[in-house]
């Protein structure tokens, strides 16, 4: 996920072109209903649009503008999108997609089995750009059946595959008149072309996009007809560009701090609201040495922090507490644990039964003559992290513990995860579609920093072989038990200590009608949204 992320492919540093037979929405000249503009502000340019292409794309436009075999709806449940059913083989490994018909790109051109081909022919020449998504390493073969059927084998049961087809990048779908003269999209694209519910028609780099609705889109088409992506790179500038009215709404994570959202939220001039669970906010704690590898020690930890002071003091309510790394309203993560309680008293106790005594006069506890001292590592810069580093420093006090903060700027906070040189490192998880199937992969996989913070683990190779197994059954009953006892060792170990829930927030007019939360952390919604002035 890591390099997936961050992957410095080479931009398209020219404007992003609109295809030429883009169909324009009708604007009324006398501004009646028909005339919908939503306007919002975005930090970053859109980028190329590229689907197959990571930075300098936006996960949002690239997630707004093409279309997946597979979205990813509420509660995790796989619903029909440029494919209207699929079929999996009895051994698990061959995927059949029955492929959606009367599906028409923007240039006008068929979406079918010969163009999915095309998309994936160049996704897989690029395999190693896109290996952090597990199923683009499982796939063996592929095959077009006929025009609205196309086959992918696996080399090996891989359960998550079909949620993985839902991700925003790489394997969404490009019309064939968008492919550069060498098929291969890695660097560029010559078009935006796409079947989705958008069409590019503006475009300035760095200051603005306009999207017009697609009115030939083969499904629901959006309540508003022009989209309109404002580039401010300031925080602080969008939040007066609310307020003076000369954008619609903000909406998103962390484009605004979270003091302006109370603040708007506040003012009642606006509509705000916030999402469920995104993804979990968390401490990785290292088990493999130093005072966490002792379970009574990681025990106290998870008792020590009080999680409601964090989440009010520092993110104003905003996000949520967490009681278990991954959120309930997961895939197979409602498996009934029972949260830690806020207990210094506890904490306090576990630590005399670990043999680190606080000896009369003194604040620090101490074990054969060593002081109780551990290290949090967190990002420098990030406006959450640096306060509850602080505040936990504060709580780990209270128990007789001595901690010193590390803020390190992200490359050298990502090598000394990796290298799991940290007592304890701040960590978010992926969220929806990726998780739980991507959090338990970097658990086991070598190289990220977890597997190695776990080797403390007595029982670290069962859990690992546990993680590898679970994206191979395709028994859902098994798959659910592999969850389940995944989970409950973890949190019973303190493997880590979730903190809160991340979320995306709106903030908008009372005009603007209409807003659905995706359950997808990558998806927007521009597409149910309404304005009625």
């Amino acid at each position: 996920m890591i390099a997936g992320c961050s992957s410095n492919n080479k931009s398209n540093d020219s404007s992003v072109p609109a295809p030429s037979s883009a169909s324009a929405s009708p604007i009324s000249s006398n501004g009646t209903a028909e005339d919908k503009t939503l306007t919002i502000a975005w930090p970053k340019d859109i980028g190329p649009l590229n689907p197959h292409q990571y930075a300098p794309n936006e996960f949002f436009a690239q997630g707004m503008y093409y279309e997946p075999l597979i979205d990813y709806g509420e509660g995790g449940q796989l619903v029909p999108k440029l494919a209207e059913s699929w079929d999996i083989s009895e051994d698990g490994k061959t995927y059949t997609f029955h492929l959606r018909k009367n599906v028409k790109f923007t240039d006008g051109s068929d979406f079918n089995a010969d163009v999915v081909e095309k998309n994936f022919d160049t996704i897989l020449a690029n395999r190693d750009m896109h290996s952090w998504l597990g199923v683009i390493s499982q796939i063996d073969k592929t095959e077009v059946v006929d025009a609205d059927t196309y086959r992918i084998t696996l080399k090996n049961q891989y359960y998550p595959a079909l949620q993985e087809f839902a991700v925003v990048r790489p394997l969404r779908f490009l019309g064939a008149a968008g492919f550069p003269d060498d098929g291969n999209t890695a660097n560029e694209i010559k078009d935006p072309v796409t079947t989705g519910p958008w069409v590019l028609t503006e475009y300035k780099k760095d200051e603005i996009a306009v999207f017009t609705r697609n009115e030939n889109y083969w499904g629901t088409k959006p309540k508003i007809n022009k989209l309109v992506v404002k580039v401010i790179p300031d925080p602080e500038a969008r939040v007066l560009t609310l307020e003076k009215g000369n954008i619609d709404m903000i909406y998103g994570e962390g484009n605004i701090s979270l003091d302006s959202f109370v603040n708007l939220r506040d003012s009642g001039k606006f509509e705000t609201a916030v999402s469920d669970a995104l993804a979990s906010r968390a401490l990785i704690v290292n088990t493999s040495s130093g005072p966490f590898s002792d379970l009574n020690v990681r025990l106290a930890l998870q008792h020590a922090i009080n999680k409601q002071a964090l989440v009010d003091g520092v993110t104003n309510g905003v996000e949520k507490v967490a009681d278990t790394i991954i959120a309930s309203n997961f895939p197979y993560a409602n498996v009934g644990l029972n949260p830690y309680d806020y207990s210094l008293e506890t904490a306090k106790s576990l630590l005399d039964q670990a043999g680190w005594k606080l000896a009369g006069g003194k604040t620090i506890r101490e074990k054969d003559g060593k002081p109780l001292q551990i290290e949090l590592v967190y990002m420098g810069d990030d406006e959450v992290e640096k306060p509850m580093a602080t505040a936990i420093q504060s709580d780990l006090k209270q128990i007789g513990i001595d901690l010193k903060l590390t803020g390190l700027e992200r490359q050298l906070r990502n090598k000394r995860m990796e290298a799991a040189d940290s007592d304890l490192i701040f960590w978010s998880t992926y969220g929806a579609p990726y998780d739980p199937h991507n959090f338990v992969s970097t658990n086991y996989e070598p190289g990220y920093g977890i597997f190695e913070s776990q080797q403390g683990l007595p029982m670290a190779n069962e859990l690992h072989q546990q993680m590898k197994d679970v994206l191979l059954t395709t028994d859902e009953t098994k798959r659910q038990e592999f969850y389940t006892s995944i989970f409950t060792t973890l949190h019973e170990q303190g493997v880590y200590l979730p903190i809160s829930y991340l979320t995306s927030i709106a903030v908008y007019p009372k005009y603007v009608t209409g807003l659905k939360f995706p359950a997808h952390r990558d998806e927007t919604p521009f597409d149910t949204l309404d304005i009625q002035k």
